[in-house]
């Protein structure tokens, strides 16, 4: 039986210990090598989340050509996997709170990337399914523990810019998807895309369970883990005290409820709705492009190579959007650069309806990288606004409840980018694209705690 650090063993009261608020210490401390290696592994994490979870769109147009079957076929595959990743994301975010983040992110990626690699192996649309789904659950479950992860250890001047680089690793690890596939598909087929991308992810399953931490802020909640605390802040380059015993106040003066019901306790019930719904719509634009864009672009009579390129400069846009956006917020908090960027993907879509892919396919491609810039400069610097809104012991649950509430949106896409596609080509498309950001910009503008601009109170 463990022994609480504050009573020894003849029961008589121990002398008071120093206590030191972790919270404090990380937020106002240095940002040193430690703790930019450990963004670095979670980035890493969400590299391949990204690569993994946008291979299925690359691989569509080949595998339907090969099987010869029907688009909407691939509806429940596609489905599968996006329901996959709401149960992850909801459970990923759980379990961090209650077991730790490391494991969380370490089994997360271990089994999308078991998962992935087995998809090379399928013969048929229901296999694809089950494995989609499989890799759906540690898809959903690395993104919340990767970003909670990477908010806990960088210091508060720094955390915005951090999350969002970290989330910004979604659409560049589609990008790299798509050089890779633009590579492999013509000269191995799509089975090897599923191959070589599973087994990265699991060789970084394997260099995250040797190297990666705890979060301080977790090991602060549990004081049988105090000694690796001490030893985790001496790492980051952190003054501390031998034997002292350690708090995160920001946590106890936000008050002491966790679990679910926190979300929608002490004022937080309308942002916990509206960061939900603004989740649910920027995840039905963006993975209506993840998932089919390579697709309608196919149906437009593009080849391979240019199908695949009109998602790569989807996602490469979304690298530069995100980036910028989450510099915005270090400026003038964030409503005014969410509202604007999602002004700006509407936009971008419904200016799309006046260009034909078919005849003028750079301009269409070009223009996809501008949509993409704006919607998922909103999807990724939302993470940080769920790291600002929720206290630590929700922070993972909330940010998760957010994003699995969102899957919702994405699976509704499974079905309706293979329908508009169907009925109305690239113009119904394009135009459930820019109705589903003027739907994010509503529940945008109804949350109240934004962050601030610096300098200025919440």
């Amino acid at each position: 039986m463990n022994r609480h650090p504050d009573l020894p063993i003849d029961g008589r009261p121990a002398p008071a210990r120093a206590v030191q608020d972790v919270g404090q210490l990380l937020d106002t401390g240095r940002f040193g090598t430690m703790q930019r290696f450990v963004v670095l592994l979670a980035a890493l994490s969400i590299v391949m989340d990204g690569f993994d979870g946008q291979m299925i769109g690359f691989a569509i147009p080949a595998i339907i050509k090969e099987w010869g079957i029907a688009r909407s076929a691939f509806a429940p595959a596609v489905a599968a996997g996006l329901v996959g990743m709401g149960i992850g994301s909801a459970c990923g975010g759980l379990f961090a709170d209650r077991f730790g983040r490391r494991w969380a992110v370490i089994g997360s990626v271990a089994l999308f990337g078991f998962a992935t690699a087995s998809i090379g192996l399928a013969h048929d649309v229901a296999t694809i399914a089950l494995l989609r789904f499989i890799a759906g659950l540690g898809i959903g479950g690395a993104l919340p523990s990767s970003t909670t992860m990477t908010a806990e250890f960088t210091p508060a001047r720094l955390r915005t810019v951090a999350v969002t680089a970290t989330i910004v690793c979604v659409p560049l690890g589609g990008m790299l998807a798509g050089l890779f596939a633009s590579q492999v598909l013509p000269a191995y087929g799509w089975r090897a895309l599923f191959f070589v991308g599973g087994a990265l992810g699991v060789g970084l399953a394997a260099m995250l369970w040797l190297a990666l931490p705890e979060s301080p802020r977790f090991l602060a909640r549990r004081p049988e883990r105090w000694p690796e605390l001490e030893r985790l802040l001496r790492r980051m380059g952190l003054a501390v005290s031998a034997g002292a015993g350690y708090e995160d106040a920001a946590e106890r003066t936000s008050g002491s409820r966790a679990g679910f019901g926190a979300l929608f306790a002490d004022g937080r019930a309308r942002d916990t709705v509206a960061i939900w719904c603004a989740f649910f719509m920027s995840l039905l634009a963006i993975y209506s492009a993840f998932s089919w864009l390579p697709t309608m672009l196919s149906a437009q009579g593009l080849n391979v190579g240019m199908a695949s390129g009109g998602l790569t400069a989807y996602n490469m846009g979304g690298v530069l959007g995100a980036l910028g956006c989450s510099l915005a917020f270090n400026r003038y908090g964030s409503r005014l650069p969410l509202l604007l960027a999602c002004l700006g993907a509407a936009a971008s879509a419904f200016a799309l309806l006046a260009v034909d892919a078919a005849s003028n396919p750079a301009l269409f491609i070009a223009g996809l990288g501008v949509h993409g810039m704006f919607a998922n400069a909103v999807q990724s610097t939302m993470y940080a606004l769920c790291a600002f809104v929720y206290p630590t012991q929700v922070r993972a649950t909330g940010t998760a409840s957010a994003l699995a509430f969102g899957r919702l949106g994405a699976i509704l896409s499974a079905f309706a980018g293979a329908m508009v596609i169907t009925a109305g080509g690239a113009a119904g498309y394009m135009s459930l694209l820019g109705g589903a950001m003027l739907l994010a910009l509503v529940a945008l503008t109804a949350v109240r705690k934004h962050m601030p601009r610096p300098g200025r109170d919440a």
